[in-house]
């Protein structure tokens, strides 16, 4: 089990990926027991990713990094977790492709796994394998321990579905959120978008396993998603390797191989969401809605004046900036979030909060950062006003929480961050 702190890295890319991956989809047979379980997941996925805030948003999710989690392509796994070398097969290659059932049209799990084998590079063994196919809910994905003489390395691949503009999987991430070593992002020909990924499976512990991914974005939203690692399990095994065993461009061509057409053509579409006409609903269309898009433009125009803002970015509901006041550079955050009422006795318990005259919670907290920079302070603020509309707003003092500080403080007070907080242009979002 890893740690508390890495438990809690997982949580926050899952809630992302889980976001991500969960709103083009719906429960079939109008069951409005289920519905309301999904309707009540995603505002819990939502409910973590807007306290993910007070730590770090946004991280490896942003270039799929949580697809393996997603598809389950190495959620738990640990196959082959020994750390013996053995010697490059002289087995003849397998030269199957799968073939979609008859009768459903599906690709059986045994063909996704011969795909697998047959796409990877000549000269190495996958071991320990496991497989599903494009009939299982879960989604295509195969996975298994590749050793090529030169150490033992957990890999794996998957299929699903996303939002087709959803820029987290064909852009590599913002280095404020994500240390990584290395990263690409192609247009490739038909309109997909390949990006590769060369980073650590901890990115505040470096020496440690690293993690090198490519992730394909077609044009109707369908990924594919290469993970791999230099040790034998994703987490939990020693480094066997220097790196994991795929170059860039083996990773390229193992996504990208036109082998996985009719795995591609056999992945499910989603059911379109019927409209919510629960007014409790955070979804439903209760005569208003939320500008999600419109967070990284009013976070740019409450910023203090004699700042200079240096780099910044934004996604639904959430937004950053890299600002600068000659002091040193300093990462600010913002998450915005309607519909968060019913949950505020867990946000905001008994004794942590002041209450403005308007009824809206003010929490303020601070507290080292969370991904490893040295001497990172981070300073919160945390509202929610009596509609249940949340706006939290951290900075830290340093340009990126998993870098050194650069200067004692945040380059905001937590009184300026109380008047951004609690600003009445976040109200203007609110349609």
């Amino acid at each position: 089990m890893p740690d508390e702190e890495h438990t809690s890295q997982f949580e926050d890319d899952l809630a992302v990926v889980l976001r991500r991956t969960g709103d083009g989809f719906a429960p079939g047979g109008g069951d409005d027991l289920v519905a309301g379980g999904v309707r009540r997941g995603r505002r819990r996925v939502a409910r973590r990713r807007a306290a993910a805030v007070a730590g770090s948003v946004l991280t490896l999710a942003l270039v799929g990094a949580g697809g393996a989690y997603a598809t389950g392509a190495l959620d738990g796994y640990r196959g082959g977790t020994d750390a013996t070398v053995a010697a490059p097969p002289t087995a003849p290659r397998p030269s199957v492709v799968p073939k979609p059932s008859a009768a459903t049209g599906a690709v059986p799990a045994a063909d996704v796994l011969a795909t697998f084998r047959r796409v990877l590079p000549p000269g190495g063994e996958l071991r320990d394998a496991e497989s599903r196919g494009t009939a299982d809910e879960r989604g295509p994905m195969a996975a298994g321990v590749y050793d090529d003489g030169r150490g033992a390395a957990a890999v794996g691949i998957g299929f699903f579905r996303v939002d087709p503009d959803d820029k987290g999987f064909s852009e590599c991430p913002d280095k404020a959120f994500v240390d990584y070593d290395a990263c690409t992002a192609e247009e490739l020909p038909g309109g997909a978008r390949l990006v590769v990924f060369q980073g650590h499976e901890y990115p505040d512990r470096r020496e440690e396993t690293k993690h090198w991914r490519a992730t394909v974005l077609h044009p109707d939203g369908l990924v594919t998603d290469l993970g791999t690692w230099n040790a034998p399990a994703q987490k939990g095994a020693a480094v066997t390797r220097v790196d994991p065993p795929f170059t860039p461009a083996q990773l390229k061509r193992i996504v990208t191989h036109p082998a996985w057409a009719p795995v591609l053509r056999a992945v499910p579409k989603p059911v379109e969401a019927e409209p919510s006409t629960d007014p409790s609903d955070p979804g439903a269309d209760a005569g208003g809605s939320f500008d999600g898009t419109a967070v990284r433009p009013t976070l740019l125009s409450l910023l203090p004046e004699g700042l200079t803002v240096t780099a910044d970015g934004g996604d639904d509901g959430f937004a950053h900036a890299v600002v600068d006041d000659g002091a040193g550079r300093s990462l600010v955050q913002v998450n915005a979030q309607p519909d968060m009422g019913d949950v505020a006795g867990e946000l905001f318990p008994a004794g942590s909060y002041e209450t403005l005259p308007d009824g809206t919670k003010v929490a303020v907290q601070k507290r080292p950062g969370e991904k490893g920079g040295e001497g990172v302070v981070m300073w919160t603020v945390d509202t929610l006003r009596p509609d249940g509309y949340r706006v939290v707003v951290s900075a830290f003092n340093a340009g990126a929480q998993h870098e050194a500080a650069t200067r004692a403080e945040p380059a905001l007070s937590t009184a300026q961050l109380k008047a951004l907080a609690t600003s009445p242009k976040w109200l203007e979002l609110q349609k």
